[in-house]
């Protein structure tokens, strides 16, 4: 326990998944975990989006009973074949006619993921939008965590029960001017994980808790 009350040790049985981390297929990488797919209303992890490195467009919505999470390292249960016949994260669709002047929302250009670059052309203006099933919500790598009174540090992943998959902790990389800290944040702090992060700490109350990296 700490001073705010709240238990903050993560159980040895938790599955950490490190938004991030490198993830492989039976036979192979297949990239990163670029996000994760959650369900508001029951709080469990569904999907995590595993894609190239450096590159938005490619990625798959890869469904949690897949993953395997161990020692930073995410594992899928398929091979590479069967992992590239997931569903696409992404709809990616030609930006005929659009003028964005090139600035933030800008269309990206499609660089020849398997038929996309052939179908589109290499190069093709395109705009590429996130695919989340209805009903759920998604979280990116370094999305900001909200505390009552602002912003307090940026996403790292999430602690979930094996069993079901439902998260336990949201864990956060809290930063500031003089250094940083990773902590976890028992789900039962948490008012919202639709539409972001959204704590019902206070900034000072995150402070007060303890960096996992000094109590483990």
């Amino acid at each position: 326990m700490t001073a705010t009350g709240l238990p903050v040790s993560i159980g040895a049985m938790a599955t950490e998944f490190t938004l991030g981390a490198g993830a492989s297929c039976s036979d192979g990488s297949c990239g990163e975990v670029v996000r994760a797919v959650l369900n508001p209303a029951n709080r469990r992890v569904t999907h995590l989006v595993i894609g190239p490195r450096h590159h938005r467009a490619g990625g798959r919505l890869v469904p949690v009973e897949l993953v395997e999470a161990e020692a930073g390292e995410i594992r899928l249960r398929c091979s590479l074949a069967e992992f590239g016949q997931l569903e696409p994260a992404e709809e990616i669709e030609p930006a005929e006619g659009i003028d964005y002047g090139g600035g933030y929302g800008a269309p990206e250009a499609v660089m020849g993921y398997g038929d996309l670059g052939s179908s589109m052309g290499v190069g093709a203006p395109a705009v590429i939008s996130d695919t989340v099933p209805e009903g759920e919500s998604e979280v990116v790598r370094h999305e900001h965590v909200h505390a009552v009174d602002g912003k307090i540090g940026r996403l790292k992943g999430f602690a979930v029960d094996p069993a079901d998959h439902r998260v336990t902790h949201v864990l956060l990389r809290e930063g500031h001017l003089w250094g940083h800290k990773e902590v976890a944040i028992p789900v039962s702090a948490v008012d919202s994980l639709d539409d972001g992060i959204w704590l019902n700490l206070t900034k000072k109350q995150v402070e007060e808790l303890p960096d996992r990296r000094a109590t483990s």
